[in-house]
């Protein structure tokens, strides 16, 4: 993983990001391989036959006998043989240390058939160019006609041959699928050999990679090629909260790195009792309400305290010690006689809590608006009703403020009703003599 065991490199320095190992993602290159010899200087005098290549980026890999013609390294590109035609990969290992990944892949050197041809050229990565950009419209195309034919499949990615004569396609699917009317459609569609190969939802995340909630790059697409199965019992051996959507991983199911430190969870919680849930004394039945794990501490709180007590913090050992006597009908006088008393202010695991209804209050500017809108409703003419007295003091009383806004009011009401009689008047005047 990272730049360290990077093979594409110019002048000791690895290419790609060019962090020079700062960015520590292993990104170059997936399921990378780290060649701790390479440092060495040692010369084999019969250099291992048998080489790995890595096939889109450590998507997938396989082993090919190196010929003493070809002299391919670590990190160059080669053609090599297949069942059916041409591919084009990438060293990714070679040496002695290829004899040790057959042996932990369980792989025979009898089984490995097929020679690399020679070291690849510029024609070649051009055609493995062009095969690169035909996937991903290919693998579109593909769940379309897949969708039309109603089959219960998801594509996941499709893998083009070097020499485009054969395309595999990686599915995922609960059941059985019969794709028999499948491979005719995608035959008829693009013209090569078709395979397909069905792949778990773990593997489809491995291939297609990503990011996980720890920021850092999924442990499938890395280095972990062994999947083990995980249950939400690893998840309680840790005290974890089951929470599905925060223990799933980008492929839907329970994230491998749960198992990671379970060993470590399961040796520690040998040391504490069992069925310590309860426990009872003189003082009161006393409730588990924590468990400290590699600190070896349990946290009891009494019954009728309701969690708003203290909480007293025990060793594994006195909890065993309780539990035994519980057993006999013994109780002793306390949980604790010399261990730390913790409260549970101290703690933050109080749980009362304040009400604070009635407590917040609109501030003056908002009341004020309030009153207006109810004036402009039509409630601005009509009489308010008697106030209620108060029970200040006459002394303490403060005078109401005329409103200086109602009175302007009342007087251009009164100055537009005078205008108005005026003209009437002068037009009653009018009318008398012209009768005249």
């Amino acid at each position: 993983m990272g730049c360290t065991g990077c093979s594409v490199s110019s002048n000791g320095s690895p290419n790609g990001c060019q962090s020079n190992g700062g960015c520590a993602t292993g990104g170059c290159n997936r399921l990378n391989t780290y060649d701790w010899l390479s440092a060495l200087d040692i010369e084999d005098v019969e250099p291992f036959d048998i080489v790995e290549v890595s096939f889109k980026n450590g998507a997938r890999k396989s082993f090919h006998r190196n010929q003493p013609y070809t002299r391919a390294e670590t990190g160059d590109m080669v053609v090599v043989e297949t069942g059916n035609g041409l591919d084009l990969g990438r060293v990714s290992l070679s040496g002695e240390l290829v004899r040790l990944q057959m042996r932990k892949k369980k792989a025979e050197e009898d089984e490995v058939l097929h020679n690399v041809i020679r070291v690849a050229n510029e024609r070649d990565l051009e055609r493995l160019e062009e095969a690169r950009k035909l996937e991903l419209p290919t693998m579109i195309r593909a769940r379309a006609i897949a969708r039309t034919l109603g089959l219960d499949m998801k594509i996941g990615d499709v893998e083009f041959q070097g020499d485009k004569r054969k395309a595999t396609f990686y599915y995922t699917a609960d059941g059985r699928v019969d794709f028999r009317e499948l491979i005719r459609h995608f035959a008829k569609e693009f013209r090569v050999k078709i395979e397909m190969r069905q792949i778990g939802a773990r593997q489809e995340s491995a291939r297609i990679g990503g990011l996980g909630s720890c920021g850092r790059e999924l442990c499938c697409s890395t280095w972990l090629t062994d999947f083990k199965s995980v249950t939400t019992a690893a998840a309680r051996y840790q005290n974890l909260a089951i929470n599905q959507s925060k223990l799933s991983g980008m492929c839907g199911r329970l994230k491998c790195c749960l198992n990671y430190e379970l060993d470590t969870y399961l040796d520690a919680l040998d040391q504490f009792p069992k069925h310590a849930e309860k426990l009872q004394t003189e003082a009161g039945n006393a409730v588990l309400v924590k468990t400290d794990i590699f600190k070896g501490l349990m946290y009891y709180g009494y019954e009728h305290e309701n969690g708003r007590g203290k909480l007293y913090a025990i060793e594994a050992s006195r909890a065993h010690q309780i539990r035994e006597m519980n057993r006999k009908g013994e109780k002793p006088a306390d949980l604790v006689s010399l261990q730390s008393i913790i409260e549970a202010g101290e703690m933050e695991v109080e749980m009362d809590f304040e009400d604070v209804t009635g407590v917040i209050e609109l501030p003056e500017e908002e009341k004020r608006r309030k009153r207006r809108k109810n004036r402009r409703k039509g409630g601005g003419n009509k009489k308010s009703p008697p106030k209620a007295q108060s029970n200040k003091p006459k002394g303490g009383a403060e005078k109401q403020k005329p409103d200086s806004k109602s009175g302007q009011d009342n007087r251009s009401r009164d100055r537009r009703s005078r205008r108005r009689g005026n003209r009437k008047k002068g037009g009653n005047s009018n009318n008398n003599n012209q009768n005249k």
